[in-house]
């Protein structure tokens, strides 16, 4: 899950961290309101969940009044990546002295938290990466909610040489570190982080993204959620319990196990299908959940068969087959069901279906392969 800049500055103002003054405009007469009690030169920046906006022209510094109008018009006439700018950032413009980057985030890799850092803020981290790998540092967290004491001297000073930096700096970026344990983000970022000419250091930008899977730990986070950013039918699926992602192919699938989802989409794709969405049901055996999954399927008008493909463990056979017969009764299937069933209770899961004069495959090849073939004859 993803939030606004101006909502992660709430968050890192919250937790000590400091953040240049400012609030978000929806309509001139807000931002002249909010430039009156900041005073200029103040920089607008766009509100919007997706990446480029600088280069899009969503960042723009106003040093009068007349500039102000001129641009906060510009921004909201945006579509940055397809979406309107409905809100836009104000903040005071900082006189900065020098810029750093600083962010932790998970490392998927090696499977680990990482605090990662440079003295070149500001700019695209990748970009650094790519010219200036010398200048990026890490340090791994270790499974620990704290810097390794050992490790963290030395970081400070490969990223802020002069002492008198390391301090100011060093707190700043144990607040983070506070911020992303705290809050159960996956990432958590500061770019740039500046000094400004008088010594005071400002998180000039904030980022945050959070594990959409620690959600429920996280209420109030999930009050910041922006509806306009998020798909539907993927959030009806989240309420329903189902782990649910919108593709643009035809081939409808319900699946039990992350695992098993992704080879059910790469073989279809093997066949020359192409698949409708990912939907792992999980490892219960509440037939209710396979009725949801077929709902929220059949909202899909691209979708010409749906593929149940379901390996019994945990989940029973017999219930998957008993969702797929309270579907049939509370909805209007419009596609061929092509379901395959092994595991456990797999006996009465075929007899259940062979009763109501449904076809039940042996094989996951042979499956996909009638899914497939039904799909393209739509």
């Amino acid at each position: 899950m993803k939030i606004h800049e101006y909502q992660a500055i709430e968050l890192f103002r919250h937790a000590g961290i400091p953040v240049a003054g400012g609030q978000v405009a929806e309509d001139i007469d807000e931002a002249q309101d909010i430039v009156s009690t900041l005073g200029f030169p103040v920089v607008l920046k766009a509100q919007v969940l997706v990446g480029g906006r600088g280069k899009a022209g969503g960042v723009k510094l106003a040093k009068d009044k007349i500039e102000l109008e001129k641009y906060f018009s510009e921004i909201k006439a945006l579509r940055i990546k397809n979406y309107t700018v409905e809100k836009i950032l104000i903040v005071k413009a900082l006189d900065i002295e020098r810029e750093f980057y600083v962010a932790l985030t998970v490392d998927n890799v090696k499977d680990d938290v990482v605090l990662i850092a440079s003295s070149a803020g500001g700019v695209d981290i990748e970009e650094t990466a790519k010219k200036s790998p010398e200048k990026i540092h890490k340090i791994y967290m270790g499974g620990q909610k704290e810097v390794d004491p050992q490790q963290w001297p030395g970081f400070l000073r490969q990223v802020f040489p002069e002492p008198n930096l390391q301090a100011p700096a060093g707190a700043i970026l144990q607040k983070l570190v506070q911020v992303f344990y705290k809050l159960d983000c996956s990432l958590a970022e500061i770019n740039p982080l500046v000094m400004d000419k008088k010594g005071r250091w400002f998180a000039a930008d904030a980022k945050i993204n959070f594990d959409d899977n620690a959600l429920f730990r996280q209420p109030e986070i999930q009050k910041l959620i922006d509806f306009n950013y998020e798909e539907p039918d993927e959030l009806e699926a989240k309420q329903k319990g189902l782990s649910f992602v919108k593709m643009e192919g035809n081939v409808g699938c319900i699946v039990n196990g992350a695992g098993l989802a992704m080879a059910t989409m790469d073989v279809i794709k093997l066949f020359g299908g192409e698949p409708a969405n990912f939907l792992d049901v999980g490892g219960s055996s509440n037939p209710e959940k396979v009725l949801n999954a077929l709902k929220i399927i059949l909202k899909n008008k691209n979708v010409t068969s749906i593929l149940i493909n379901i390996f019994g463990g945990i989940t029973r056979c017999d219930d998957i087959a008993k969702g797929i017969l309270e579907a049939r009764q509370q909805i209007k299937i419009s596609v061929p069901l092509v379901i395959r069933l092994t595991g456990t209770n797999e006996k009465e899961a075929k007899e259940l279906l062979s009763g109501a004069n449904l076809r039940m495959f042996a094989t996951m090849r042979e499956a996909i392969q009638e899914a497939v073939a039904l799909a393209s004859k739509i």
